[in-house]
Parts: structure tokens; C-alpha cells; sequence
């Protein structure tokens, strides 16, 4: 998603946690708590139980240390910055933070103090044509302790030019028995892949997705999955989400004399694993190209799913496919959220998989069977010569649906009138027939869009109050399918490209341009739907009822707009939930990382930070004393406010005692 240069603000708020002395962690028996995956844990949950930082004392927050990576002089002569993306969230083990940084170095500092202990510079050549530049983090693996073996605790990091690299978690320096000298290079058997996020680790079998583009050509490389032995390297299994062999009941799915060669369905977004159960939860993505399915006809199963595998083995368990034939890039961006959903006194072992259209499904997370009911819906027909979009699509009965889902002339917006008279123009020229409406020729609106509803920054859960929650984007795009033949015409073609992004989806009839529906001027980017852009809502598990929901953020200037703080925000990254009635995130365009209550959603306290946040925040404690900490780096593409900061906060006195 490209954005002309702009002066947005953005708060993204997330709810917090309201406390309750059951199962509550007694803090004053702590001596630290550590943040051992992206997630938290391999459950993708992002709660952690600490609690000296809390709702009454949260207002008291202060900086105890920034550490600066040098990323911005290490971007010097290139055009990097453009593209580049700080999203990591640290990891915190034994008093020891480990993150990436978009260019895929890896740094350890001390968690107590920011003071740097290593850094590794994998050496990606950033002049490659990546589509983004960034990393999400690291991986951890505990090593090995026994009588007859011991293997120290090893650093994962997987990299934008495809390499799986086992780093020494005291040195930072690269185990040599690992690979080739520490490496395992996927692009000598795989290919031009990318990785983006951090693998996932069962026991000693690191899994790894990968990331590429999926709208330039058919036969874009496999999105296989691959499970490698943590201490080797060794392959020991892979995956492919589209099915190859006759044999495979989903290979009928797959129709068309190329569909064979389609690419991608990859898993790009944060694999959750269930170590005890030995299952990995893959979230696939579309196939190549994602919006012209003209040659892949049928379900394509397994593509736009989440997969459950076996984590020794790779051999499936089951799936669940959220879109049939996907021809929007509704790919499940989003960590599939493992938790323990409470039905009639029972815990029944669960996953909530939160997509781009803002559904939400909640699974028994070893059948896959869905614990709240779901059905399959008519959707609009295509209208394209060769297109066959898939008659039904599966909707949750509830919760009900997040995100933008009507959009028509009398919902526009603009800043003036002549704005919105504009903008209602715009949208009466388009095609919409509300959600899963096929991309045509004369121009189609796509609401949710690919940017929205749930979108990677994912989704918390607050195990006490039973509340998932996650924030939401509320944009339409605008996607035009343009005959090849037209593009004899240079100037033809480049007219009708003006200001959008271009998939050339070689293979296939047709040329994508993809816009959303927003204005820009020298007064910034103005979307033109009614607001909010960007909303925050808590969903209550046991009732599949929206709790809450409420705008988010703010895009324009107060002192210009004071309305404009109920109009909600575009917003990207996550939020995390801790045991002290606190959810704290960072994804906003105005630059502040914020604490809100879980319970009502009240904000109770807020901060600027020297960059944008484009990352989700993590929290721990050492040596009874909590942290919290955030990358502030922005973004390129969505042009928020650069940098190279980890910032830790602490509370500087003895925090209020809880009752």
C-alpha cells in the first residue's frame, strides 16, 4: 500500500485489562518474567500476567532508557527508507533483550539498563527489489539440558533474502554446526522468497513461512512451509498449500490448465504453535495472483486457511478456509490466537482466526471444528470474461462482523462539501455489491479492503475478563482489471495507472490496479467514506457479542479539527494485555504509545515517541521491577516518522499498592 507524503496523526487505541484477584499472579513472589516469543508465548496471545505497572499507577510511566541502532545511517545511499519498516517486537530471556531491525541486524541489550551486550549484521543486500523491508523479530530455541547432552539456547533469525540463520545467544556469533556454518540458505533449492516473520519453535523444529509479492505473475515459487532440526539444520519436512498430487483430496479445487502453476498461498503473517498438542498453525495466504482467479478455479483449498500440522512431522490435521477463491489479497495476516474458550464450566481448547473482512472464527483448535456457529452465504457473481467467483462464502453467525461492509454515494465524506460531492461521484462510478463483490473492468470497490479489517498487528485476549481484543481499519479500495491488450499503449496504460499500484498478473488476461478511496492534496490524505477509518473493539468470547467498539485515533490535526478525534484513524501494529488492568500499543501515526482500561477503554496515559510505532509492544519484569518497551522506527510506506529507538518505560517510584 503506497501513500503520497502526508501530516496524519493516529492513535491506536486498544483496551485494557480490568483486574480480578483470581487468577491473579502474585507479583511479590517474582522475580522476573520473560517475553519468549513474538506473542508472548507460541499461543500468540500477547498477555502477559505482570502487574506492578497497573491501572492505578500507569499515569506515572516514565523513559528509564532509549537505545539507538544506527538503522537510518545504515540505510545511507540507498532508497531504503522508502520501504522500510520497524515492526519487531523484542523478546526478553534471562535478562537479555533480543530484536531485529528491518535491514534483519540483530542486536542483544541488557533489559535492565539498553546497554548493548551484541549485534549481527546477516549482510542482506538491501538493494534488492524487496517489496517491504523489514523484519518482525526473532525466534528463540532453549537448547538442550540433560545428563548426557547440553546444548546451549539458540537466536533464530529468518531474512529478507531467504536464509534461516542459528545465532549463539551469549555471542551473537553464528553456530557452525547449524547448516552451512550457521546458515540454511532457502534460495539455492526454494528460490527468490523472502521472510518477514519470526519462525515458529516446537520442541527442537523451527518452522518457517515466507513472504513474496502475488500479483505480478502466476507462477510466483511455492509458499511452502518447512519444519528444520533446531540443532542440525536438517530438513526434516515440508508443506505446500497447494495440492500438487491427484491423490490429495483438495487437488479437484484446483482447476484450469495452469492452475497448477499457481504460486504463493504462502504463510507470510506469525505461525502459533500449541507445543504441548505438537501442533503449528499455519495462516495461508492467497494464490498467485490474488486477484484474477481466472485460471485456478474452485475453492483452491487450503490457500486463505489456517492449517493445523503436525509439528515433528508437517503432516496435516485439518484445515479451515475463510475465503473460497480468494480475488481480494484477503490474506490471513493476522497470528491465529490460541486460548481456552469456557462454555457451560468446561475449557475447551480453542483458536480465534481474525481475518481482513473483520470475521472472526473461533475453532476447537484440535478438531477445527468451529465453536461458534458459521454458514455458507450467496455472494455476487463476477462479470469478468473468465472469472468464476465462487457462488457462496462463509460467514460467523457471530461475532459480528468488524470493519467497513456498506459503502455508497450517500456515505461519503470529504472535509468541504465540494469534497464529499466529489467523493460521492467517485463512488457511484464504481461497482459495489457489499462484501466479496468480484473485481471487474469498470472499477470495483472492495470493502473491507486489503488493508482492513484485522489486519497484522492481530488481535489480544484477556484470559480473566474473557475480552479478545483488536483494532480495526475501515478503508475501501478501488481495483480495476485492465485487458492486456491495452498495454501496447503505453500512454493509454500509464494514464489509466495514474496514482495506484500496478500487478502486471503475467499469465493472465488482465493488468490489476489497485487505489482506495481517499483524496490527496496539499491538506494530506483524506478518505472518503464517513468515518471512523479505524476503530478499537473488545468482543465478549462466551456471548460472541461486540462488547464495545470505538473510533480510533485521530488522522488530522485537533487544533485545525477538533471533530477529528471521533473520527477514527488508520492504524497498524499491535496490542498487548497485561495482569495490570493495562493494554498498551503503539501503531499510531501521531507518534505516542498509550495504556487505555481494558473495561471501559478509557485512555490512562499516553507519551510521544521519537518515531512512529509501527510495531506491537511487549512487557516484563526484572528483578521485580516491569518494563515496557516498543521499536520506534515508522514506516516508509505509510510515511509516519522514521527512526532507529527501542524505548523502555518503568515506573521511577514505588508503584500505589493494588486492593
Amino acid at each position: 500500500m503506497r501513500f503520497n507524503k502526508l501530516n496524519i496523526l493516529f492513535i491506536l487505541i486498544t483496551p485494557l485489562y480490568s483486574l480480578s484477584t483470581k487468577a491473579q499472579t502474585d507479583f511479590s513472589k517474582q522475580v522476573s518474567t520473560e517475553w519468549t516469543a513474538y506473542g508472548y508465548n507460541s499461543y500468540g496471545g500477547r498477555f502477559s500476567p505482570v502487574k506492578e505497572i497497573n491501572v492505578r499507577n500507569v499515569s506515572k510511566l516514565a523513559i528509564a532508557w532509549i537505545y539507538r541502532t544506527g538503522e537510518l545511517d545504515f540505510y545511507k545511499g540507498t532508497k531504503v527508507e522508502e520501504k522500510a519498516a520497524f515492526e519487531a517486537t523484542p523478546l526478553m530471556i534471562g535478562g537479555v533483550l533480543f530484536f531485529s531491525t528491518p535491514s534483519c541486524r540483530v542486536f542483544a541489550l541488557d533489559a535492565g539498563t539498553g546497554k548493548e551486550k551484541w549485534k549481527f549484521d546477516p549482510r542482506v543486500n538491501l538493494k534488492e527489489n524487496f517489496s517491504e523491508i523489514t523484519s518482525r523479530g526473532v525466534s528463540f530455541w532453549k537448547g538442550i539440558t540433560g545428563k548426557n547432552k547440553k546444548i546451549a539456547g539458540r537466536i533464530f533469525i529468518a531474512t529478507l533474502d531467504g536464509r534461516l540463520i542459528a545465532l549463539n545467544i551469549d555471542s551473537g556469533k553464528p553456530i557452525n554446526e547449524f547448516g552451512e556454518n550457521g546458515t540454511v540458505n532457502f534460495r539455492k533449492d526454494v528460490g527468490n522468497i523472502s521472510i518477514t516473520s519470526p519462525p515458529a519453535v516446537v520442541g527442537n523444529v523451527i518452522i518457517v513461512g515466507s513472504s513474496m509479492g502475488d500479483n505480478q505473475k502466476i507462477n510466483y515459487e511455492r509458499g511452502v512451509v518447512r519444519g528444520y532440526d533446531a540443532i542440525s539444520g536438517k530438513l526434516l519436512w515440508s508443506w505446500d498449500p497447494i495440492p500438487r498430487l491427484s491423490t490429495d483430496t483438495a487437488y479437484n479445487e484446483w482447476r484450469g490448465m495452469k492452475a497448477q502453476q499457481s504460486g504463493a498461498a504462502n504463510a507470510w503473517a506469525v505461525i502459533s504453535a500449541d507445543v504441548n498438542r505438537n501442533i503449528v498453525y499455519i495462516p495461508t495466504s492467497s494464490p498467485s495472483p490474488d486477484y484474477y482467479g481466472g485460471e485456478r478455479k474452485g475453492r483452491n483449498n487450503y490457500a486463505n486457511s489456517v492449517v493445523a500440522l503436525e509439528a515433528r512431522t508437517g503432516k496435516m490435521k485439518w484445515s479451515f478456509q475463510v475465503v473460497h477463491h480468494d480475488l481480494w489479497d484477503f490474506d490471513i495476516a493476522a497470528q491465529p490466537l490460541l486460548f481456552d474458550y469456557k462454555k457451560n464450566g468446561k475449557s475447551i481448547p480453542a483458536i480465534a482466526i481474525g481475518t481482513k473482512m473483520g470475521h472472526v472464527f473461533i475453532l476447537n483448535r484440535v478438531t477445527g471444528k468451529p465453536l461458534l456457529p458459521v454458514e455458507e452465504r450467496k455472494v455476487p457473481p463476477s462479470d469478468l470474461p473468465g472469472e468464476e467467483a465462487y457462488p457462496t462464502q462463509l460467514f460467523p453467525l457471530f461475532p459480528p462482523a468488524l470493519g467497513l461492509h456498506d459503502v455508497s454515494a450517500g456515505s461519503a465524506w470529504g472535509l468541504t462539501k465540494e469534497d464529499k460531492e466529489k467523493a460521492s461521484a467517485r463512488i457511484a462510478s464504481l461497482h459495489y455489491a457489499g462484501i466479496f463483490t468480484p473485481p471487474g473492468m469498470k472499477g470495483t470497490l472492495v470493502a473491507p479492503s486489503n488493508v482492513g479489517g484485522i489486519h497484522w498487528g492481530g488481535m489480544c485476549f484477556d484470559p480473566i475478563q474473557n475480552l479478545l481484543i483488536t483494532n480495526v481499519n475501515r478503508i475501501a479500495a478501488v481495483i480495476t482489471l485492465i485487458p492486456r491488450e491495452k498495454a501496447d499503449s503505453i500512454t493509454a496504460l500509464r494514464k489509466e495507472l495514474v496514482r495506484a499500484e500496478t500487478g502486471l498478473q503475467i499469465g493472465t488476461p488482465y493488468i490489476l490496479k489497485r487505489d482506495y478511496l481517499f483524496s490527496i492534496d496539499e491538506r494530506g490524505l483524506q478518505p472518503q467514506t464517513t468515518p471512523p477509518w479505524g476503530t478499537i473493539a473488545a468482543i465478549n468470547i462466551s456471548k460472541g457479542t461486540i462488547e464495545w467498539e470505538k473510533p480510533l485515533g485521530y488522522m488530522f490535526d485537533p487544533s485545525l479539527y477538533p471533530e477529528s478525534k471521533s473520527w477514527g484513524s488508520l492504524n497498524f501494529g499491535g496490542t498487548i494485555v497485561t495482569g495490570g488492568g493495562l493494554s498498551i500499543v503503539a501503531a499510531t501515526f501521531d507518534n505516542h504509545l498509550r495504556a487505555f482500561e481494558t473495561k471501559t477503554g478509557k485512555l490512562l496515559w499516553e507519551d510521544a515517541l521519537p518515531a512512529s510505532g509501527q510495531a506491537t509492544p511487549m512487557t516484563y519484569s526484572l528483578q521485580n521491577k516491569q518494563f515496557i518497551v516498543i521499536a520506534a522506527g515508522g514506516h516508509g510506506k505509510l510515511r509516519t516518522k522514521l527512526g532507529d529507538f527501542i524505548v523502555a518505560y518503568s515506573l521511577p517510584a514505588q508503584p500505589l499498592p493494588l486492593k
